[in-house]
Parts: C-alpha cells; sequence; structure tokens
C-alpha cells in the first residue's frame, strides 16, 4: 500500500516476533551498542534553557542514539518536560559557540518534518481534546498535526487506510467512532499514541503518560507501549513514576534541578540510595516481572 508519504510501507502488519511494523527500525538486543553508531537520534551539547527568569536546563549535554529504549525520570519541576520541549523544538536553547541540538546528525529541521519523525504524547496534546471528535478523526489528524479534522484539511485515502491500520494495530477499531468525550482517560490516551505513529515515526516520545489514568488504564497503557518497543518503535518515556519503565527500556537518565543527576544501565540507576538522593526522600525499592516498584 502507499502510505501519504509516497513510500510503500505500511503501519498495518500484525505484532510479529521478528522483523518490524511499518518504517520502525529493526529492535538492537540490550547488549547489542550497535544503536549508539552515528549519527545519534538526539545528540545535545551544553545545552542551556530559560523558562522566563529560571534556568531549567543548565549545560545540560545528552546522547540518545537510534534504536535505544530510554527513560528519563526526575521529580516534578526538574527540567524533564523542557528537555522534550527542546528535542521538538517547542523551546529553544541560548545561542553559545559550544552549544548544539542535533536530530538524526541535522541541526536544522522543518518542524512539521520533526514531528513525523518523533511521535509525541504529552498532557498539553490532552488537554485539547476537548471537542466533539471521535477517535479516527484523533488518529487521523497526526497527518495534519493538528487536534481534529478541519475544513482546511484534504484527507487522503491512503491516510484514511493508514488510520484505519493504526488502529487495528492499537486493538482499537472499536474506539473508531466513539467521540472522545465518551472515551475513558485510558482510551483517549491511546488515541494520541495512534496519532503519533501515522507517520511510522522512528521514536515514540510519551511525556508523563500515566497522569490520571486509573490502574487498569494504566496496565493498558503500559503493554500497548511494550507491544510498540518490542516491535522496534524506540521508546523515550518522560516521568517521575517508576513503575512507567517498562522492562524493554535498557537505560535510565536521572534529571535534578535542570541537569544529569545519573545516566546508565537500568540496574545501576534504579537502586534505593540513588533514588533516595534523586526524590529527596527515603525509599524502598522491590522488582517484580521486570518492574521496578517505590515506596
Amino acid at each position: 500500500m502507499e502510505t501519504a508519504e509516497g513510500g510503500n510501507l505500511s503501519l498495518g502488519m500484525r505484532i510479529q516476533s521478528v522483523g518490524h511494523i511499518g518504517n520502525f527500525p529493526k529492535r538492537f538486543s540490550a547488549g547489542d551498542t550497535g544503536f549508539l553508531t552515528s549519527p545519534a537520534l538526539i545528540e545535545l551539547k551544553n545545552v542551556t534553557v530559560m523558562r522566563g527568569e529560571n534556568t531549567a536546563l543548565r549545560n545540560l549535554s545528552l546522547t540518545i542514539g537510534a534504536g535505544e529504549h530510554v527513560a528519563i525520570l526526575g521529580p516534578n519541576g526538574c527540567g524533564k518536560s523542557t528537555l522534550i520541549k527542546t528535542i521538538t523544538r517547542e523551546c529553544y536553547p541560548l545561542a553559545q559557540p559550544d552549544a548544539s541540538v542535533t536530530i538524526l546528525g541535522e541541526r536544522v529541521w522543518n518542524v512539521v518534518d520533526l514531528r513525523s519523525l518523533l511521535g509525541i504524547v504529552s498532557n498539553d496534546l490532552m488537554a485539547q481534546c476537548t471537542r466533539e471528535i471521535t477517535g479516527f478523526e484523533i488518529v487521523l489528524s497526526g497527518f495534519f498535526s493538528s487536534i481534529g479534522i478541519w475544513p482546511n484539511h484534504h484527507v487522503s485515502g491512503a491516510q484514511r487506510q493508514k488510520t484505519r491500520e493504526v488502529l487495528e494495530l492499537l486493538d482499537a477499531g472499536h474506539l473508531a467512532e466513539k467521540p472522545v468525550e465518551e472515551m475513558s482517560s485510558g482510551e483517549a490516551r491511546r488515541m494520541l499514541i495512534g496519532r503519533a505513529l501515522v507517520h511510522g515515526p522512528r521514536a515514540l516520545l510519551l511525556d508523563e503518560p500515566s497522569t490520571s489514568l486509573d490502574l487498569f488504564a494504566q496496565h493498558e497503557l503500559r503493554e500497548t507501549v511494550r507491544k510498540l518497543a518490542q516491535q522496534g518503535l524506540a521508546i523515550i518515556l518522560v516521568t517521575h513514576h517508576l513503575s512507567d519503565i517498562i522492562p524493554e527500556i535498557d537505560r535510565v537518565i536521572m534529571m535534578r534541578n535542570g541537569e544529569i543527576a545519573g545516566d546508565g544501565p537500568k540496574r545501576e540507576m534504579l537502586t534505593a540510595a540513588r533514588l533516595r538522593d534523586l526524590f529527596g526522600v527515603s525509599v524502598e525499592l522491590a522488582e517484580r516481572d521486570g518492574y521496578y516498584h517505590l515506596w
């Protein structure tokens, strides 16, 4: 099937044990360093970002390889969301000679092209889903970087077909005609994931994805993200909830006060001592079935 971008790859292939869906890159194994080869998916060097009078990111350097599954963990206000907005060009760093932000080796991107490369799911987008639109329209609107379809949008048959395939991939075909106002928070979040997938992005950026979700919806969300990770879509998860970190995530980046407080393999980062220092409170830690739990 021809896609809206003119290619021949379909996102609608079912989950398989080997291979990939659509144009998701094939997943590297946890012990493979191939995902660190040049160019990196994301590379920030000496980046400082101001939000008003406050320094949200301070001289931050970070590299995320293509194909990596990464969690960015830290308390509220530590700069996690600003980091994502810097990557997606919603925030810009101070102009300094030694500072740079590159995506797949390129410093200059058309924002529309960048959004099709990095699928984004955030609470800011969720807050915009307030008018009477259906699940199908939310997913379809990913082609136009909007929420819902407007009279000026010209929708092709290929785009409609791709939308149906994404809904099938997410086991959400039954939500196609359901108005967002009648959806649970978990169902609406799944529609936003579908919206992010229609372009076959290289990575999915999830900013605090479990906020406002009940226990069942959290479980459903994590299973959906696991399915996508196992198929080869790189996952960049931003959270302050340890239980959001799915077993497929290999690397944890800790942030505090706009800086990197720790960066390494998950088992080295997720210790009671490190988490106590990160969140400033005494904690106990347990692991079960690849998930970490904190109390």
